[in-house]
């Protein structure tokens, strides 16, 4: 018979981000100070805001650790915050989501029962305009083929991930050249190394619809996508057979980017994807 587990808890380091959404950080912050594990630390990075969040919010929560830096996008700032924590595992929450919370303590309880995990995400609830609504089928988060389908969509929730610290010296930090998908970019990263434990209850909450939300305000994102994808390819982590499935999704999102371009009367950019899906087409014969 093996040792028992662990009953010991880790110590857990908590990162948000933030720019100029002190209203939405207030909330985020609220569900992390209330969990019914209590926290060690809670980091918040201040991608360079103009709406006086550090000095309206700092006496409201005193026992968070704020860092403030030039704007330099959400990769930047997560990267600034893991790096500064002393935490065993990273916590990420984004600043418009908030937890349940049972949140910690029930992905804890399950990183003791099976030491070996790196990394644990849960399911989520969907906020839009106030209103609970149903996720896509397609986002299903079960284990099963989770690599192939996470090429094709971004399964697994910033907010509701609980990270070794191992990982990040495994497979490195967020992309900083990614302006968006630099989420989809390291969970891809991540599902090379070690495959995350799924706490299926829903205790993230996850709120939409609102207009800063870089998924909306940005077009084409499946370009950060395919440039996440072709630096997978040079991963000497990937085998060949998952090589081949990612060109397969790299030739399917060209095609849907070149006839977007197309209709939005940008030749040129409608050219260049056919071109690189000719090229990857090629490649799977």
């Amino acid at each position: 018979m093996g040792n028992p587990p662990s009953t010991e808890y880790p110590r857990v380091s908590v990162v948000l981000t933030t720019c100029d959404r002190k209203d939405l950080l207030s909330r985020a912050l609220r569900s992390v100070v209330r969990q019914s594990h209590p926290v060690d630390e809670i980091i918040v990075v201040d991608d360079g805001s103009r709406d006086g969040t550090i000095e309206e919010l700092a006496p409201v929560f005193p026992s968070v650790s704020w860092l403030r830096q030039e704007n330099k996008g959400v990769s930047s700032a997560r990267n600034l915050g893991i790096r500064r924590a002393g935490g065993d595992w990273i916590a990420l929450l984004d600043s418009d989501d908030e937890w349940d919370e049972s949140k910690l303590k029930l992905q804890l309880e399950t990183t003791l029962q099976k030491p070996e995990a790196l990394a644990s995400h849960t399911g989520e609830r969907w906020i839009r305009s106030g209103n609970e609504v149903m996720p896509p089928t397609y986002l299903d988060k079960s284990p099963l083929g989770l690599f192939d389908r996470s090429l094709l969509h971004c399964l697994i929730c910033p907010s509701s991930v609980l990270l070794s610290r191992e990982i990040f010296s495994a497979i490195g930090y967020f992309d900083e050249s990614l302006p968006v998908c630099e989420d989809y970019d390291f969970w891809l990263r991540l599902l090379l190394f070690t495959e995350p434990i799924l706490v299926s209850e829903k205790l993230v909450l996850k709120h939409g619809g609102h207009k800063d939300q870089l998924s909306t305000a940005i077009w084409g994102m499946d370009r950060f996508r395919i440039q996440a994808m072709e630096k997978l390819l040079e991963n000497p982590m990937l085998p060949p057979e998952k090589a081949r499935e990612v060109r397969a999704v790299i030739v399917q999102k060209c095609s849907i980017l070149s006839k977007g371009f197309s209709k939005r009367g940008k030749l040129e950019d409608s050219r260049r994807y056919d071109r690189k899906k000719d090229q990857y087409d090629s490649l799977l014969g």
